[in-house]
């Protein structure tokens, strides 16, 4: 898979849950429809919550890349409710 182009980022591993999901969907909410978030977030609790939370809201994730240093980063693109 080819490197994916995030349009904002935010890192969220300074905060623990469920406040990991509560900082990132307020970023995710911040872009347009289509739009890429990529999250920096420490291993555990984040890496098991924070991808299936983002589905649950209807958003697609992209690809969880471990960055080797006990962090990971979860790219997600906004996928707009329909009306």
């Amino acid at each position: 898979m080819a490197d994916i182009k995030a349009d904002a980022e935010v890192d969220i591993t300074d905060k623990v849950c469920p406040l990991t999901f509560v900082k990132a969907k307020v970023s995710l909410d911040e872009l347009e429809d289509g739009e890429v978030l990529a999250i920096r977030m420490n291993d555990g609790e984040p890496v098991q919550n924070v991808p299936r939370s983002m589905k649950e809201e209807g958003h697609q994730v992209l690809k969880l890349e471990d960055n080797e240093d006990g962090t990971y980063t979860l790219y997600v693109r906004k996928v707009e409710e329909e009306d």
